[in-house]
């Protein structure tokens, strides 16, 4: 089985290999059908953890504007010290600013702790890959699985979707699960919504 860099390190080589023009119509097709799985979490608004995807990622910026204007509330992630992530509420004039611990841009705005997502009606999350068990692949920094452990841990974990590309979704038993792993249970791609073969 390849490890985790292996295939780290060749969806980002796929990804790479995308025109902007792949990378646009993705956006848009992960902004509708998002939309979509966001109808399905909360018969009224809700709020949703998303995050702003980067460089060769799948783009949300889409999404993320498309769950404002259908009356959602949007909290974004910024990187803290020890692998944690604070959250802050986005709205159209929310400013970014380069990450002091990643290389991205983050929200300026009030902080909150990562309790605030307990209480979302769903989170959205990057991946690499992600297998048909649920197994993800993030950019390895740790930052989501340490954030699902603490929600796991306090018994109010609220729905997860990975956003992927396409073929970012692989077999079952393609990712090599550790214990501090916290499978996911839908993904989300361009080509739409799909639920996942792991445990409940």
């Amino acid at each position: 089985m390849a490890t985790k860099e292996d295939i780290r390190s060749s969806r980002r080589l796929h990804r790479r290999s995308l025109t902007p023009e792949q990378i646009a119509a993705a956006g848009t097709s992960i902004a509708w059908h998002g939309t979509e799985w966001a109808a399905s979490r909360t018969s009224a608004a809700g709020t949703f953890a998303v995050y702003v995807g980067v460089a060769f990622e799948p783009p949300t910026l889409p999404l993320i504007q498309a769950l404002h204007d259908a009356g959602h509330r949007i909290l974004l992630p910024v990187c803290e010290p020890g692998r944690q992530l604070s959250w802050v509420y986005w709205t159209p004039s929310t400013v970014f600013v380069r990450s002091s611990y990643a290389p991205i841009d983050e929200p300026e705005g009030e902080r909150l702790e990562s309790s605030v997502v307990a209480d979302a009606a769903g989170i959205f999350m990057p991946a690499t890959a992600v297998d048909r068990e649920g197994n993800r692949i993030g950019q390895g920094g740790g930052y989501y699985d340490r954030l699902l452990q603490g929600l796991d841990a306090s018994g109010r974990r609220p729905p997860t979707i990975a956003v992927v590309y396409d073929d970012d979704l692989l077999p079952s038993g393609s990712i090599p699960a550790e214990p501090f792993d916290r499978p996911v249970r839908e993904v989300l791609t361009p080509s739409g919504l799909i639920r996942l073969d792991g445990p409940e």
